[in-house]
């Protein structure tokens, strides 16, 4: 690769490692079918109102109890259902995924790993394998549904509200997990849910900021919180616990953010 005087990439280069990765979107934006994508993302959709808006506390805490696992499976098989317009048998299948992936997580790992970051992501992981399967093997799986001839227009709004679920929600989950550890070190009192709250109202801005194409805001993000947060720097212990939780919120903010928009883009501009 040509490089300028100073070892930097000259103008050229650029270019070329620009009309690489266009090159490469458009083979990745051929490979993947319209039905497809808009399969994957109502099962997505369906996916994440499942395990973060209807799935409550007291499910998440009793799920290893038979019922409340089978309850919380039949809520994935409703939605995922009424997601695909009523195709039931790739509901099923995710469904009985679901439930092979859950059950192995509250009856098989054990309850000192159960309940950490890597289980989580590990859990999501394999959901969301679950659901790429699924639509591999049924492509058009939303195309013989109810919602076919309007599956185009909902893509963009069913992706983005997944995006916002997955930013806000799961996020909050994610990053109490990851410094659950710490929190027990901490001796000063807050706010009951002001932490959870910030958290989530933080990642949200965050989340608006890349969708409308300012990313440059979140630095404003990270300075008015540093002011606000100075004093709790004062404390070490806070102040690192301070710092721990908010790169890990604002970088899975930005994960989540930027996927999302990956994933527009490759099926299309937003309405």
């Amino acid at each position: 690769m040509p490089h300028s005087p100073r070892g930097r990439p000259n103008n050229a280069s650029r270019t070329t490692c620009s009309a690489k990765r266009k090159a490469q979107m458009l083979a990745l934006m051929d490979a993947i079918s319209p039905a497809m994508l808009h399969s994957f993302t109502a099962l997505l959709l369906a996916h994440v109102l499942a395990d973060f808006v209807f799935q409550t506390n007291w499910m998440a805490t009793r799920k290893a109890d038979p019922p409340v696992l089978l309850l919380h499976v039949l809520i994935v098989f409703i939605l995922s259902n009424l997601a695909l317009g009523g195709v039931w048998q790739v509901a099923g299948a995710i469904t009985l995924a679901h439930f092979a992936i859950d059950a192995t997580k509250v009856w098989v790992v054990p309850q000192r790993h159960r309940n950490t970051f890597t289980a989580f992501l590990i859990d999501q992981v394999a959901h969301l394998l679950s659901l790429i399967v699924a639509v591999i093997w049924w492509p058009d799986a939303i195309a013989t549904g109810l919602w076919s001839n309007i599956a185009a227009l909902a893509f963009a709004p069913a992706l983005i509200a997944s995006g916002a679920i997955l930013t806000i929600r799961a996020g909050g989950f994610a990053v109490g997990l990851l410094t659950a550890r710490f929190s027990e070190h901490l001796t000063e009192e807050s706010l009951p849910d002001a932490g959870r709250l910030i958290g989530q109202l933080e990642r949200a801005l965050i989340f608006l900021l890349i969708w409308a194409g300012h990313p440059a805001g979140v630095g404003f993000l990270v300075a008015a919180k540093s002011i606000l947060r100075f004093d709790a720097a004062k404390d070490s212990k806070a102040g690192e616990y301070v710092i721990i939780g908010t790169l890990a919120s604002y970088g899975w903010a930005l994960a989540m953010s930027y996927a999302t928009f990956a994933l527009l883009e490759i099926g299309g501009p937003s309405p």
